[in-house]
């Protein structure tokens, strides 16, 4: 079986191709929910952030998300220690689950494949890209959120430029493009090859 990353900067439209791959019947892990997950449920991941973070990072609610960004997005080094506690776990947790499908391949959807080193693992790196502009538009509409903290969020991510082309295949989410028949050509291609 065959491991397939799908990545994509912030506001590409990865979620939405991962979904159209769910509809054709690809097991599709979202590692983003995942990390999530892992920080929310992991002991020793918890004990690391609580260790590296304090006491703040989680409250009644769990992971204090909105404490934990404002540290690491205002502090590249804080990102880096983040990210060094929670991507080790969630490869392994990604690993874990491509073993236990029955596919003949499996897509992992993460926005940082390469930053996280995960890439690693992939037989195949599909790329999602859409023009910086329709990007900030989208997570800013989104999330709710202004176009300088869109741009700040962005910036922490390797860009678009460079990201696909370290991708092996690339889907245009331009909305002038149609997606269905991008994600069709590449299923059939995955399941023949």
């Amino acid at each position: 079986m065959r491991s397939i990353g799908l990545t994509g900067g912030i506001g590409s439209g990865k979620s939405i191709v991962a979904k159209i791959f769910r509809t054709l019947g690809v097991p599709v892990l979202d590692a983003d929910a995942l990390a999530k997950k892992i920080m929310l449920e992991n002991e020793a991941v918890k004990a690391q952030i609580l260790a590296a973070f304090g006491t703040e990072s989680y409250n009644d609610q769990g992971l204090n998300r909105s404490f934990i960004s404002n540290i690491v997005f205002n502090d590249p080094f804080q990102l880096e220690v983040l990210n060094s506690i929670v991507h080790p776990a969630t490869i392994e947790a990604g690993k874990k689950w491509a073993l236990e499908q029955n596919a003949p391949y499996t897509i992992k959807e993460a926005a940082l494949f390469f930053e996280s080193g995960s890439a690693d693992g992939m037989d195949l790196i599909i790329g999602v890209y859409a023009p910086d502009a329709l990007r900030i538009q989208r997570v800013m509409h989104r999330d709710q959120t202004s176009r300088e903290e869109v741009l700040n969020r962005m910036k922490h991510q390797i860009s678009q430029t460079i990201k696909m082309k370290l991708c092996d295949k690339v889907i245009v989410n331009d909305e002038q493009s149609l997606l269905i028949p991008q994600v069709l050509a590449l299923h059939n291609e995955l399941i023949t090859l």
